[in-house]
Order: structure tokens, then C-alpha cells, then sequence
């Protein structure tokens, strides 16, 4: 096993214990009790995790970027309910902007059976995914590839993005504020999807429940250059409000279909 790979297990232990140990790491993976510890360093340097005696305890997560394998494995029925709204939403022939999200490899999945689809994204995930679909073009931002999120960053991948223009924009983020707007954990990120979103006629913005009044580094942008926010439980009647103020269509779903305000 890597060791990339086995810190990304270790984090996703840390997110449902809480705390590791490192004689019990150790067993885990079969490897000696130096190479965890070198592996708990690295967690403590990334901010995922503070070192404590004979093991590790994790941080507080709305401020960390963590890696793609491990952010993808997040509320997976969520996700798959936002991507099949998502993909309702994709007609066929469509030019879309489909960011580097996890959600957005959902999307990608539920949207192999539209016929004429031009995909442009900055996502190795989504192109991988999209590559072999009949009669589609899947066009990639280019750019530099940005560790632990399996996207293409960097100027380069910005300029690429910004030279098409689509009908439709489908991005996610790490938060979602009523004071702040849209969030994410860099800068980088920020800036691909505000290429998308700004070449896109309409922009629907994918966040979970979880994303709702959380508050992350790098802020996108407000909320009134959405077109829709499509969301897997319904939010509070503050945000229904904004949306209502702001002409944001809310998508969520609920048992007999998906619920339009």
C-alpha cells in the first residue's frame, strides 16, 4: 500500500473515531509503528490532525482540505440525490461546465445516456469518467494538477476554462454562508470555478446540507449570480427567504420526485 493511500484511510478512521492510536494503526496496516508515526506528522503538518501521545486526535474539518478519495466517500446517498437532480437538469446537446467536485463524479455517472453532450471540466475524475460515451466531446481546461484533489489549477487551467462559454455551469463548494456566499478552502479552486461560472448562462450550485452556514478560506463569490441551488434536504426558512430574495430556484428532493421552489 502506498503510503498516500494509507494516510488517506487513517483520516477517514480519524473522521468516524475521532482519535487513533498508534500501536493499533500499526497492526491495522501491517507496517511498523516509526512509519505511522511519520504518517500522524504528516496529518499534524496538514492540519487534519494534532499529535498526542501514542497517537493522534483530529482537527476541526470546515477549514481542511481533504484529499479527493477521501472527501468522495462524504455522504454518498447525498450525493447521488443532488446528481440525479442535476442530471434532470442536462438536457441533450447541452455545453456544460462540470467542476472537480466529488459531487460532480456523480453527475458525471448520471449523465452517460445524453446524446450530444460537450463537457468541459478541469476534473481527471470526470474526464475518465466521460471519456468513452457515444457521440459527446469532453473538452479539459488543461492547467497543473493539484495534488489530493485529482483537478487541473493554475492560471493555465483558468484560461482554458475561460475560453468556451456553455449553457449551463454545475459546481459545488466547501461552504455556504448568508452573510459570506459561496466558499471554498483555496484559491486555486476558487478561481476555476468563477471561470465557469462566469462563462456559463446559468449556474446551479450543488451543496449537501452539511456546506449550509459553514464558513471556509476562500470566499467564490455571493449568491446572486445563482441560477439554482440544488440541495439534498431542504434548508432552513432563512436560506429559503435568500433564495426567494436573490431569484434562486431551489431543487430538493423529496419522496415522490424533486421539489421546485
Amino acid at each position: 500500500m502506498l503510503a498516500l493511500e494509507r494516510r488517506n484511510q487513517i483520516i477517514s478512521i480519524l473522521q468516524e473515531q475521532r482519535r487513533v492510536y498508534v500501536g493499533d494503526l500499526a497492526r491495522q496496516f501491517q507496517v511498523s509503528e516509526e512509519t505511522i508515526r511519520r504518517d500522524l506528522d504528516r496529518l499534524d503538518r496538514d492540519g487534519i490532525a494534532t499529535k498526542s501521545y501514542g497517537g493522534a486526535v483530529l482537527n476541526n474539518m470546515d477549514s481542511i482540505d481533504l484529499p479527493f478519495n477521501v472527501r468522495r466517500k462524504n455522504n454518498v446517498p447525498g450525493k447521488l440525490r443532488i446528481a440525479g437532480i442535476a442530471a434532470s437538469l442536462i438536457e441533450d446537446g447541452d455545453h456544460i461546465f462540470l467542476d472537480a467536485s466529488t459531487t460532480a463524479v456523480y453527475v458525471a455517472k448520471a449523465i452517460r445516456e445524453k446524446r450530444r453532450l460537450t463537457v468541459v471540466t478541469n476534473s481527471i475524475e470526470n474526464i475518465l469518467e466521460l471519456a468513452d460515451i457515444p457521440d459527446g466531446e469532453i473538452i479539459s481546461s488543461g492547467g497543473r494538477v493539484k495534488e489530493g484533489y485529482l483537478a487541473f489549477t493554475g492560471p493555465k487551467a483558468v484560461e482554458g476554462l475561460a475560453s468556451f462559454n456553455a449553457e449551463k455551469a454545475f459546481v459545488s463548494c466547501k461552504a455556504l454562508s448568508l452573510e459570506r456566499g459561496i466558499m471554498e478552502g483555496n484559491e486555486e479552486v476558487t478561481q476555476t470555478k468563477l471561470a465557469m461560472m462566469t462563462h456559463a448562462e446559468k449556474t446551479y450550485l450543488m451543496a449537501d446540507l452539511s456546506k449550509f452556514d459553514k464558513k471556509a478560506f476562500s470566499r467564490v463569490c455571493g449568491l446572486d449570480g445563482i441560477t439554482g441551488v440544488i440541495t439534498d434536504e431542504m434548508p432552513s426558512a432563512a436560506w429559503l427567504a435568500c433564495f426567494a430574495a436573490n431569484g434562486i430556484r431551489l431543487y430538493c428532493p423529496e419522496e415522490n420526485g424533486t421539489l421546485s421552489v
